[in-house]
């Protein structure tokens, strides 16, 4: 756990006692967003965020739970913000980049999710994981995939040689417009492949 750092917190209105913060590194963006939110959301200040609601103390503390998160260097760069959502979108901005540097990220993705394709060498598992994955960095670039999409991708990308009779089977039963991507996976993975 080298990228977790323990953070303090005796405020017994606001949460635990003790909170394990992620470290942002230059590569975990996505994750430690995703992360940071969940913990703000649990210490009762991710409302000083999103929407933006403005209390002090509750502000303080989730300041403090960011500034336990991010490494001094880019303290120094946004550490003069005036509200915990100043400092979110701050670091945001820094590893996400302008809109131009976005847009290019979610074609990427987009481009990435295009492209895969399960090998005999994945389970059901793993490949799940890579497509749930490019769908987390969407979303936390603020474009959802849709979960139709989701399953038709993870369906067509099976190996046709392996899966081609559970796919078809499953299309004629279940309508996959309303099916979850987790339930198909969930289908798929209890499957025998022989």
């Amino acid at each position: 756990m080298g990228d977790v750092t323990q953070a303090t917190q005796q405020t017994k209105e606001l949460g635990a006692p003790s909170i394990k913060c992620p470290m942002l590194s230059t590569t975990n963006y996505t994750v430690w967003a995703m992360r940071m939110k969940i913990l703000l959301r649990v210490s009762e200040v991710w409302d000083t965020i999103e929407p933006g609601i403005d209390d002090p103390k509750r502000n303080d503390v989730a300041t403090a739970l960011l500034f336990q998160s991010i490494h001094e260097s880019l303290i120094l760069q946004v550490g003069e913000q005036d509200s915990a959502k100043k400092l979110w979108d701050a670091i945001k901005a820094r590893h996400q980049g302008a809109d131009r540097v976005k847009e290019a990220r979610l074609q990427t993705l987009v481009a990435e999710l295009d492209r895969l394709k399960m090998s005999d060498s994945d389970t059901v598992d793993e490949f799940a994981g890579k497509i749930s994955g490019i769908a987390a960095q969407s979303a936390s670039l603020e474009e959802t995939i849709e979960e139709t999409k989701l399953v038709k991708k993870f369906l067509t990308s099976l190996p046709p040689h392996k899966y081609i009779h559970i796919v078809a089977s499953l299309e004629q039963v279940l309508d996959l417009k309303t099916t979850g991507f987790e339930d198909i996976v969930g289908r798929i993975r209890h499957t025998k492949i022989e």
